[in-house]
């Protein structure tokens, strides 16, 4: 194939890794926060 949904894949994997990580222990603005600034580190 042309193309490859790897980026994307990768992308949701790490934010499902901060969703595990944060369970229970804090509001969603903090991991709204959390998966911003994970999206921002990737350019």
């Amino acid at each position: 194939m042309r193309y490859s949904s790897g980026p994307v894949e990768g992308h949701n994997n790490k934010i499902k890794m901060l969703k595990r990580q944060m369970f229970g222990r804090a509001s969603f603005e903090l991991l709204r926060k959390r998966v911003l600034l994970a999206a921002r580190g990737r350019s």
